[in-house]
């Protein structure tokens, strides 16, 4: 049997994988998040799951390490965390009345072999007010997520009119094929 780590600090990460039935352990990964504007958008994710992966020297023989990493893409062009409240209103205002992609990389590392794979969520977002827009980045402070927002916030609740793909994948972990990926290829 095969012990999970989740290298995320993510709190929502951690509530995806605990809902999934895995105990697990989790482990802080201290990486640079840069990585080359080459690289296609829809591939950075994957990469950075990759890099922190890579950046983790602690992996014991029966362990599975999990990476992940989120991005939100609107117009070719990554949407990473907010700075501060400026950059958060200009995003918001930025994905108001259109579809953007959420792109989650997954990193599957044990001592044997290395695997990463993505998933892709097209979210339609409904005309924001700028009312609605101050109010969300005053109240809620979204200055730790991809995008400016949290899907399962009052964002979420109020302001996405549809999505398609995996809602938990906009959380943070495309739920449904890295359950399989683990029971299958894993025995966890």
């Amino acid at each position: 049997m095969q012990k999970l780590v989740l290298g995320s600090n993510s709190p929502r990460r951690s509530e995806l994988l605990a809902k999934m039935g895995f105990a697990f352990e989790r482990v802080s990964i201290d990486c640079d998040e840069s990585f080359d504007d080459k690289l296609p958008v829809l591939k950075v994710a994957e990469y950075l799951a990759q890099k922190k992966a890579e950046a983790y020297s602690n992996l014991g023989e029966h362990e599975v390490l999990i990476t992940a990493d989120t991005t939100v893409v609107c117009d070719h062009k990554i949407l990473n965390k907010p700075e501060d409240a400026a950059e958060a209103h200009r995003m918001l205002q930025m994905l108001s009345g259109r579809t953007h992609q959420v792109v989650t990389g997954v990193c599957l590392c044990t001592l044997q072999k290395l695997e990463v794979f993505s998933r892709i969520t097209s979210v339609y977002v409904s005309p924001i007010s700028e009312e609605d827009i101050r109010h969300y980045v005053s109240e809620y402070k979204p200055f730790d997520k991809a995008g400016a927002y949290g899907i399962q916030e009052w964002f979420g609740v109020t302001q996405i009119e549809k999505i398609d793909g995996c809602f938990y994948n906009v959380m943070g972990l495309p739920c449904e094929a890295l359950y399989k990926r683990l029971k299958r290829d894993y025995e966890v």
